[in-house]
């Protein structure tokens, strides 16, 4: 039952006679990875091969050459694991909407199946395809612990509306174990990929990909996906324990760290989860974390599958919209362009720290993300320009941007939404406010500027 709830046909065609492909595109892994485990079922039940494919895009959503190389060493991975299990993974270079229709007429495939991905590029990909194929094609959500498509039908307007959903049912998708590929029993023939010469199987990523920034060091991080379980493991022996004590903390590694292998699909929040709820730590840090893991990602897959405006004013409530139209021509103290903030040269040294800080490691503190977002809004003629400016900055240099995460968050921030309307005052109108005297009370404001200075 629960298989069949995270499934979405595209079309009604039965899957035919011929092979199996499945496209990787946002569950980048081969462990608890339930899309792939559902096209090799589909595969063998055919006694058909199974071909994994994945489309490289020199230039998506911003992304520089630190992040692509962060996906590209987890790839590899993926191919080398792959090969143990009998099955290939071509990685291809261009357009899906392209290189998925040709590749599945080449080979006659039977079926096609992917993993799920709410973002609007993704989404417009999958419905092109989906008119040139005369192919089963089958959506397998592997990256919500309930799927996105089952748990609402709708933009849920808060994380109170989709929890009371979630807690029903929560049970039900945290089974014991999760299903795992085998060794594939049907060989594919290797002329598969010597025809797919018209593609490219080759990459140079200093050469193809927009180059990393100078000066970020993503040491503190290692891809793949061996490394994400490590990663999990001592989260939940070491840190999971005071999580509810020091995830607000910016001074203080109270935050998992896993963020960038969820969202490069690298790690299961399926198989966090269910370790996580395994652990001995107190109910109170259990209870705190898998808030994050399960609520408040998978509203932001909510956000975005439902509302196609995410990452703009239109994707606003109405009340925002409204409150922040009333308040377009109030005074900026401060107005700042693209570059100032992009070099943290504000005059505010509490952002610059974090704007440093994501520079620097390709990642900033989650309480800081909602203070940056909202000085943005503060700082800018519009709040066209401060969603413009803070999707661009996070989506370049954070590891874990281009993700509904973030454009869940920076909606928040700025927008108002999944959030209320709160006391008004100049530019932000009834938008949550926070300040820098706010942010001392909560933890050592000079420590955090220090670090980053």
């Amino acid at each position: 039952m629960i298989d069949q709830e995270r499934i979405h046909r595209y079309n009604n065609t039965p899957p035919g006679p011929g092979p199996v492909i499945y496209w990787m595109q946002r569950d980048q892994r081969i462990m608890d990875n339930r899309a792939l485990v559902y096209a090799q079922k589909k595969a063998i039940e055919k006694r058909q091969p199974l071909l994994v494919v994945f489309c490289l895009l020199p230039e998506f959503l911003d992304a520089t050459g630190l992040q692509f190389q962060f996906m590209l060493k987890g790839l590899n991975e993926v191919l080398a694991s792959l090969g143990k299990k009998n099955i290939s993974l071509l990685i291809l270079k261009g357009e899906p909407d392209q290189i998925i229709p040709e590749l599945v007429r080449r080979h006659d495939a039977g079926l096609l199946v992917s993993d799920f991905n709410p973002l609007r590029i993704v989404q417009g990909w999958k419905n092109v395809i989906m008119k040139q194929l005369n192919t089963a094609f089958h959506e397998v959500d592997a990256h919500n612990i309930i799927p996105a498509r089952f748990i609402s039908k709708k933009a849920e307007f808060s994380a109170f509306t989709l929890r009371r959903k979630i807690e029903k049912t929560l049970d039900t998708f945290i089974p014991e174990e999760i299903p795992q590929l085998v060794n594939h029993p049907f060989t594919q023939q290797k002329a598969w990929i010597e025809n797919d010469a018209f593609l490219s199987l080759l990459y140079k990523p200093e050469k193809d990909f927009p180059s990393s920034q100078s000066g970020q060091n993503i040491s503190w991080i290692k891809p793949g996906e061996i490394a994400a379980m490590g990663a999990m493991k001592q989260f939940i022996c070491q840190g999971i324990d005071e999580y509810s004590i020091l995830r607000n903390d910016p001074n203080e590694p109270g935050q998992s760290g896993l963020s960038p292998y969820l969202h490069f699909g690298q790690l299961s929040a399926e198989r966090i989860a269910l370790e996580a709820k395994k652990s001995d730590a107190s109910t109170g840090s259990k209870k705190a974390f898998l808030e994050e893991l399960i609520v408040r990602r998978e509203l932001a897959d909510n956000f975005c599958l439902y509302n196609p405006a995410y990452d703009s004013f239109e994707g606003f409530h109405s009340w925002a919209k409204s409150t922040l139209n009333k308040h377009r021509g109030d005074i900026r103290e401060f107005l700042y362009e693209l570059p100032v903030f992009e070099l943290a040269k504000t005059h505010d040294p509490l952002w610059n720290a974090a704007q440093k800080e994501m520079l620097s490691t390709g990642k900033m503190h989650g309480f800081m993300r909602m203070y940056w977002a909202k000085k943005i809004l503060g700082w800018t003629a519009s709040p066209e320009e401060a969603m413009a400016v803070a999707i661009y900055l996070n989506d370049k240099y954070e590891l874990d941007g281009r993700d509904p995460n973030g454009y869940a968050g920076i909606a928040w921030s700025i927008g108002g939404v999944h959030d209320r309307p709160w006391g008004e005052r100049p530019v932000f109108g009834t938008i949550r406010y926070m300040n820098f005297q706010g942010c001392r009370r909560k933890f050592n404001v000079d420590k955090y500027i220090q670090a980053w200075t």
